[in-house]
């Protein structure tokens, strides 16, 4: 859904062609829906979708959509529109486009913007311009004018400036102008101050050996004391809301003996009510050798009173130079294509003699030890790759057998660059076993060397005189030079045995197909539908139509306060989500930063939020077991203060917020950390679950970790995972459901499933509490973030999806965004959303002879409209999960 441009400029309208449903665009005191080609509306012969408006009760009722961060004073901007009508109507009828003007403290203003006479059945274009002389604090278009009763049809709108190339005359700069003044020092240090410290200008130091990369001078933050001490320009109405910017800087470093230093580029904003925020822009590891380039971007979601740029990072007594720093309006980065695969030969093992029938030919020992074949291990496939391939022969029973191993790294490896194909996913698998000598349960890994750097593809823990399956993927999106498989992990001295190793790519539409039959067995249900206050003579042969408002199951996503601020951001969050949980604003570090200085405002605001649209919330986290996100004053406590301040932690959470959380991760992750175990004992973690259920008994309280259901980590391997919540559970700890974060790449199904069945085996829910995928193709990313829900829809032990978060530059990981971010929803946006309406059932028939109608359908709300010969009556039921037997509604007619 990205905007179409054309030669005056970008459409500064959102889902123009409503390919995003309603997205961005809301009706105003009347309903709305899109309809596309093949639908059956009586203009759906037009080829493409288009939003309906329906039920208008007065003639200014329609479809709007906010312009204010899109448009600024002193351009002209031209409109073009699609529209219709339909309903009872004789002759033509005036469709409008309007734009609503607010100011505070002034009245509602209301400009014509253009106007066009409709007649039934037939599409007609929507000329008009305007401008604004000056910058009112909201902008809205919207298209209106039929009589009540009369249905607006829109196909599409565009926006465009008339002078996109040209200066604005306002405050807010047009995207090819530098929002930066003076961005090369070419006028000195105008406009630049220092932050902290001094600034001064050079033409080179260091007894000329630091000379400009570009122009004659470059600026140098000196006498710096803190390391947020800096150089700094106010860019104060320079910048929009709901606008991407990019800055660039050429930097690097100077002085006090520091070779290397992270630089970074911060944004500090100040919101009219005084709440400030920094946001980082990006990094980049400065050196005093050469000059770097640091490069990010950034939007705002509301409207600052005052914005500063600038860079900070390296330790006090440190400069840094900066020879230009640039920020401009983001480039819009057009959409992926689905990457060209020829043969992708699906299934098929890239590794040369994997059943070693000739000898270790194809194999090379990586560093100082002995490669010999040995016989005995399975013939089987591990199960994981079993489920990928199905029907396969037998393996051989023969194993590499890996001796005088001097260091953990040695071991079998094999030259695979050239049998790799980008973007395909790759399934990792083996049998690993392990000799004896060894001290502990040690760790397996199948490593791949990229052009020297790691990739993990699989990791086992063996400790004990078995084979163990090792299961792993992964994934190259850019040419490697050269690509090594190797299989390295156990201490020196312990011999390693290797048998049957694939990679092989994975046939996801396959495994899809596999994966819809389940989920019409464990998410639908047998629906009768019992008709009662009619005769039969009446109620038989009515026609019913049924369709599925919401599915049940619950969605969610990550948001953060400063989210809320943007209108199309919760716009896109309130009708595509039914459960939320919280970035940062509820964890210990945001609401106590220093210890009695509480914060509580921001996640009072966000539940406010959620409570007014009936968006359910997760809790996360009371406490985090990894002490780098501990706050420095609890790590400085003493045991005895320790366990008051995780007393009054728990108290003051849970009771400020008693009802309305419905889960909690209460210590999160446990597998990787240990802060409050090491300083209060092991029984601490079990005594936070039973303190939080007492304070809070109508809440669930999680497990939450990461890395469970890849393969690539043994700390949380689903047998680690399990044997943590038995020993709580033996404790006494409520644990009331399990969480898998779910920050994977390249997923592949039956790894995913394989951890979900091992974990079900407890009967407790289990939930993605953070679901995110990542790739640079967007298309392939919907891939990967379609094999994750399919995956978790199709699991009966699977009861709640949270992904974490979807807005470009608001995720915790690069390329992982649903929505861009300027609010095109691009592939795996598209992808999520066709999911979604796939998990809705809709029916239609007529009632039989008695008096019912049946259909199988999704758990959730639907509405029924039964058309019987003296009336049309509108009804809505919900089906609940149950068990197998047929949900029976009764429908008083």
């Amino acid at each position: 859904m990205v905007n179409s441009s054309s030669s005056l400029g970008t459409n500064i309208i959102v889902n123009h062609d409503f390919c995003g449903g309603l997205h961005s665009w809301h009706p105003n005191c009347c309903e709305g829906y899109v309809v596309s080609a093949d639908s059956g509306h009586p203009q759906a012969n037009s080829g493409g979708n288009y939003a309906v408006v329906t039920n208008r009760k007065e003639c200014w009722q329609g479809l709007e959509q906010d312009i204010t961060g899109r448009v600024s004073p002193g351009s002209t901007y031209l409109v073009s529109a699609s529209v219709g009508v339909s309903g009872p109507l004789v002759g033509c009828v005036d469709v409008l486009a309007t734009l609503k003007m607010e100011c505070q403290g002034s009245e509602t203003k209301y400009s014509l913007v253009g106007r066009s006479s409709v007649s039934n059945g037939k599409w007609e274009k929507l000329e008009g311009k305007f401008s604004l002389s000056t910058m009112p604090d909201k902008v809205v278009f919207y298209l209106e004018g039929p009589s009540p009763g009369i249905d607006l049809l829109i196909q599409s709108v565009v926006i465009s400036c008339s002078n996109p190339k040209g200066r604005r005359h306002g405050n807010a700069s047009d995207g090819d102008e530098d929002i930066v003044l003076n961005p090369k020092f070419e006028d000195g240090l105008t406009n630049w101050t220092g932050r902290g410290c001094k600034v001064v200008l050079h033409n080179s130091m260091g007894d000329g050996k630091i000379v400009p990369q570009s122009g004659k001078v470059f600026a140098a933050a000196t006498e710096r004391t803190q390391s947020w001490n800096g150089i700094q320009q106010d860019i104060t109405g320079r910048v929009q809301r709901k606008l991407a910017y990019e800055a660039t800087a050429v930097v690097r470093i100077f002085g006090n003996n520091v070779t290397s230093s992270d630089v970074r580029a911060t944004l500090w904003v100040q919101s009219p009510n005084g709440r400030e925020q920094y946001i980082g822009i990006s990094n980049v590891q400065a050196t005093d050798k050469d000059w770097a380039q640091l490069k990010g971007k950034f939007l705002l979601n509301g409207s600052p009173s005052k914005v500063v740029v600038y860079l900070e990072g390296p330790p006090a007594g440190t400069d840094i130079l900066v020879n230009s720093f640039v920020v401009k309006h983001a480039q819009k980065v057009p959409p992926s294509s689905p990457p060209d695969i020829e043969n992708p030969a699906f299934g098929v093992n890239i590794i040369e003699n994997s059943n070693l029938s000739n000898g270790t030919n194809g194999w090379f020992p990586l560093g100082n030890c002995t490669l010999s074949v040995g016989t005995g291990s399975p013939h089987i496939l591990p199960p994981m790759a079993r489920d990928s391939l199905g029907a396969h022969e037998p393996l051989s029973g023969r194993f590499i057998l890996v001796t005088k191993r001097t260091q953990t790294w040695m071991g079998p490896a094999q030259m695979i660059g050239d049998k790799l194909k980008l973007f395909l996913t790759y399934q990792v698998s083996a049998w690993v076993r392990i000799g004896a000598g060894a001290t502990g349960p040690q760790n397996v890994n199948v490593a791949l060397g990229v052009d020297n750097q790691w990739v993990n593809g699989g990791q086992a823990e063996v400790g004990d005189n078995r084979w163990h399956e090792i299961g792993g993927s992964f994934r190259i999106e850019k040419q490697p030079s050269k690509v090594m498989v190797y299989i390295q992990g156990p201490a020196s001295g312990v011999d390693l045995m290797v048998a049957g190793l694939q990679i092989f790519p994975v046939d996801r539409q396959a495994r899809f197909r596999y994966l819809k039959r389940q989920t019409e067995k464990i998410r639908k249900r047998d629906v009768v539908l019992k008709f009662s206050g009619l005769d039969w003579s009446s109620a038989y042969g009515s026609f019913v139509k049924i369709k599925q408002s919401q599915n049940s199951f619950p969605f969610g996503t990550c948001i953060s306060r400063t989210n809320i601020d943007n209108e199309d951001f919760v716009d896109f969050f309130v009708k595509n989500f039914n459960w939320s949980v919280f970035g940062n604003e509820l964890k210990w570090y945001w609401t106590e930063p220093q210890k009695g200085n509480f914060n509580y405002k921001d996640a009072d605001e966000m539940v406010d939020l959620c409570k007014s649209h009936n968006i359910d919330m997760r809790g996360h986290c009371i406490y985090w077991e990894v002490v780098d996100t501990v706050q420095q004053w609890i790590r400085s406590l003493s045991q005895n203060d320790l366990a008051t301040a995780v007393q009054s932690r728990v108290t003051d959470l849970l009771t400020r917020y008693k009802g309305k959380f419905r889960h909690y991760d209460v210590n999160n992750e446990m597998l990787h950390g240990s802060f409050y175990q090491d300083k209060l004992g092991k029984d601490i973690r079990a005594n936070m679950f039973k303190m939080a259920n007492q304070l809070d008994p109508s809440a669930l309280l999680f497990v939450n970790d990461y890395h469970v259901e890849d393969g690539c980590d043994t700390r949380s391997a689903p047998e680690k995972y399990i044997e943590q919540i038995l020993d709580f559970q033996l404790q006494g700890a409520p644990v009331g459901g399990i969480g898998i974060q779910g920050h994977i790449d390249s997923p592949v199904g039956p790894i995913v499933c394989s951890a979900l069945d091992k974990l079900g085996i407890l009967g407790l829910p289990i939930w993605f509490t953070e679901l995110d995928v990542s790739s640079s193709n967007e298309c392939v990313r919907a891939d990967d973030l379609e094999v994750m829900l399919r995956e978790a829809f199709a699991n009966p032990s699977v009861e709640g999806i949270v992904l974490w978060g979807f807005w470009e530059l608001f995720m915790s990981r690069e390329n992982s965004h649903l929505v861009n971010a300027e609010g095109d929803i691009n592939e795996a946006g598209k992808r999520y959303l066709e999911l979604k309406q796939e998990w809705l059932s809709h029916a239609h028939g007529h009632i039989d002879e008695q008096g019912q109608f049946t259909f199988r359908g999704f758990h959730g709300t639907y509405s029924i409209e039964i058309a019987t010969i003296s009336k049309k009556v509108l009804k809505t039921f919900v089906v609940d999960k149950g068990d197998d037997s047929p949900f029976e509604v009764s429908i008083a007619l």
